[in-house]
């Protein structure tokens, strides 16, 4: 599923660390104050679930706001070919639409971000009989919209599209179609406009246009099962990162596709129901390159992917780097969130026996069988839920005392979670008192 390579990590200026850790904390506490609504906050830069009305119309309605082809030239590198609308911004959308190391590859998908509106694009590599093109013609077709979580549904359109623009250049019918059908414009104050109303007759990835042959819809099925199954009990080290809401990079070599959905996958593993808190997804930045170095030199909190190496030795972009299995840092303030323990161990077995509870078709056949992504997402919305329910209800209580009995009935380590605990309760604004002994400062 993915390359063996294993790479290393992060700074080790404790110094730093600390720097980073208040900006982190003031910038969840500043966009919380008083427990304010979500709707009440200021921009936070991350994704809440109570968005406005508007965008979270446009969110799920499919709409997108442009649609590109980005082109392999011998003598430019990547460039634009062609995109709907044509005044659309997309610089830089041609290196994250057909990534580095593409060419090594027979075809792949990518999702990525473009300031505040999020990308897919399927890119192909198809060998001609052309001394021009050195012997191979490379394409990416590809979409920007709203919200990433949709996105998935166009991914058969894309790849249909991608081969017709290699076997056919210069051909946009069909990409015009689904523009037409699925537009939506900013307006002039920024806020998203949903301009025409998508066909209801029409499927999110097929315009309603007689032109355009009806897709089939294919759902990423699988993904999270996979990512569980990739990371085993590290799962539950990337689950600590995601709730403390720290900078994680994955690396791997070409393809990417696969790695862009751990990054969904990951920042689904802080996902809550918790009144109070303020809900917040960590950023998803998909697909990074060299471009966003700056960008992400201003972020306290993301979750992204990269084909490139460079990234490995700019270390105060990011918490942890996940190259392959291996979850690495070099802050020695984080190196003891990466060590598993039996509560951790516990858990995914605990995670596993769900899923082999419903991996077998119901005695009732026309019982809807339940999805095992939604039995995965449940889990951690549950541990996530019943996490700060705890914790919350103890800062409520009159001595506030967390004892390692609460801390067992949680699912955590009181020794081998007790700095994951104190960094939430920090993060957060929890304000309790851990009365479980520091094992290296013994009564």
């Amino acid at each position: 599923m993915a390359s063996d390579e294993k790479q290393p990590l992060l700074r080790t200026d404790d110094d730093d660390d600390n720097d980073t850790r208040g900006l982190r904390r003031r910038a969840y506490q500043s966009n919380n104050p008083g427990l304010v609504s979500d709707g009440d906050r200021g921009d936070t830069g991350r994704i809440t679930l109570t968005a406005s009305p508007s965008l979270t119309a446009l969110a799920e309605s499919d709409f997108i706001a442009a649609i590109f082809v980005v082109a392999f030239d011998t003598r430019s590198g990547n460039m634009i070919e062609w995109c709907c609308p044509e005044d659309t911004d997309l610089d830089g959308v041609e290196f994250k639409a057909m990534p580095s190391g593409s060419h090594t590859l027979d075809r792949d998908f990518v999702y990525f971000r473009k300031d505040n509106l999020y990308g897919l694009s399927c890119f192909e590599n198809m060998p001609v009989e052309s001394e021009i093109e050195r012997g191979a013609r490379m394409k990416s077709v590809g979409i920007l919209s709203y919200s990433y979580t949709n996105l998935y549904r166009h991914m058969q359109f894309l790849e249909t599209q991608v081969r017709h623009q290699l076997e056919i250049p210069g051909k946009y019918t069909q990409l015009m179609a689904l523009y037409t059908d699925r537009k939506a414009e900013l307006l002039s104050n920024g806020s998203p406009n949903a301009g025409l109303r998508p066909s209801p007759l029409s499927t999110p990835s097929t315009p309603s246009n007689e032109l355009l042959p009806e897709m089939k819809i294919t759902h990423p099925a699988g993904c999270f099962a996979q990512f569980i199954n990739f990371f085993g009990e590290q799962v539950f080290t990337l689950w600590k990162f995601a709730l403390l809401q720290r900078r994680i990079i994955f690396f791997s070599p070409p393809p990417i596709g696969v790695v862009c959905y751990r990054v969904y996958c990951a920042c689904c593993l802080a996902s809550h129901n918790v009144q109070g808190l303020g809900y917040h997804e960590l950023r998803p930045h998909f697909y990074i390159n060299v471009a966003d170095i700056e960008t992400l030199e201003n972020e306290v909190s993301y979750i992204a992917c990269t084909t490139e190496k460079i990234f490995e030795s700019k270390s105060h972009l990011y918490d942890i780097y996940v190259d392959n299995q291996n979850v690495r840092t070099s802050s020695p303030a984080m190196k003891d969130l990466l060590k598993n323990n039996d509560a951790d161990r516990e858990k995914l077995a605990k995670l596993n026996t769900q899923r082999a509870q419903h991996s077998f078709p119901t005695e009732d056949a026309s019982e809807e069988t339940i999805d095992e992504e939604e039995i995965i997402l449940s889990f951690f919305m549950d541990l996530n839920d019943r996490l700060f329910h705890t914790l919350l209800d103890i800062s409520m209580s009159q001595d506030k005392q967390l004892t390692s009995d609460h801390m067992k009935a949680i699912g955590l380590d009181p020794v081998g979670d007790r700095t994951f605990l104190m960094d939430l309760v920090e993060y957060y604004g929890i304000d309790v008192v851990l009365m479980v002994d520091n094992p290296c400062c013994p009564k």
